[in-house]
C-alpha cells in the first residue's frame, strides 16, 4: 500500500492537527509492563523513557513490543560505543582492525553493530515523536487538565479568568504570608 503511513490520534493531537478522526482508531489503554527478557542498560532505559511517553498520553499496553525493541537496540548500542572506547584506549588504535589471513585494515565490527543498533532506535524514536524533527511537529498545551467537572463547566462559559478573593492560603502555601 503506497503513501504515508498515517499518524496516531494522540500525535495528530499533540501536533495541533485540525483534521481528527476520532472514533475509527482504537484506544487501547492500560501501561506496559517491562518484558523480564531486557537486560539491565534496556531496563534503566525503559524507565527513562516509558516515564515521559506515559505523560504525553503516547504509551499504551500495545506498545510493549515497540518500546522493549527500541530498549534492546538502546542498550545494544551502549555496549558496542562501551566497547569501542575500551579498545581505543587498550590498543591506541582508530576504527580499524587488521585482517588475520590479508593483513589489510577493516572496519571494526563493533562499529556494525554500533550502527545497526543506532538505525533501529532511530526508526522507533521516530514512531514515538521523540526525534527534533518529529518532536517540533508536536504543540502541548502547557496548562494543567482539570478533574474538576465544575471547573471544567465555568471554563466552558468563559469563567476561566475568576479567581477567588481569598489568597490567603495560598499566600501561606507560599511563605509570603509572614
Amino acid at each position: 500500500m503506497p503513501g504515508r503511513r498515517p499518524k496516531p490520534t494522540a500525535l495528530k493531537e499533540l501536533e495541533g492537527s485540525r483534521i481528527r478522526r476520532k472514533g475509527d482508531e482504537p484506544q487501547p489503554g492500560g501501561v506496559p509492563k517491562c518484558p523480564s527478557h531486557l537486560d539491565a542498560e534496556a531496563r534503566k532505559e525503559w524507565r527513562r523513557i516509558s516515564r515521559e511517553l506515559l505523560s504525553l498520553g503516547l504509551l499504551t499496553s500495545v506498545d510493549r513490543a515497540a518500546l522493549a525493541a527500541y530498549c534492546g537496540a538502546w542498550s545494544r548500542w551502549v555496549k558496542a560505543e562501551k566497547a569501542l572506547q575500551k579498545q581505543e584506549l587498550e590498543k591506541q588504535k582508530d576504527m580499524t582492525v587488521v585482517a588475520t589471513k590479508s593483513g589489510y585494515p577493516l572496519q571494526n565490527p563493533l562499529l556494525a553493530v554500533a550502527n545497526a543498533a543506532m538505525e533501529k532506535m532511530h526508526k522507533f524514536l521516530i514512531e514515538f515523536g521523540m526525534t527534533p524533527a518529529s518532536r517540533a511537529k508536536i504543540a502541548i498545551d502547557p496548562g494543567e487538565k482539570s478533574t474538576d467537572p465544575f471547573a471544567d463547566f465555568m471554563r466552558g462559559l468563559g469563567a476561566e479568568d475568576i479567581t477567588p478573593n481569598d489568597t490567603s492560603e495560598e499566600t501561606e502555601l507560599c511563605g509570603q504570608g509572614d
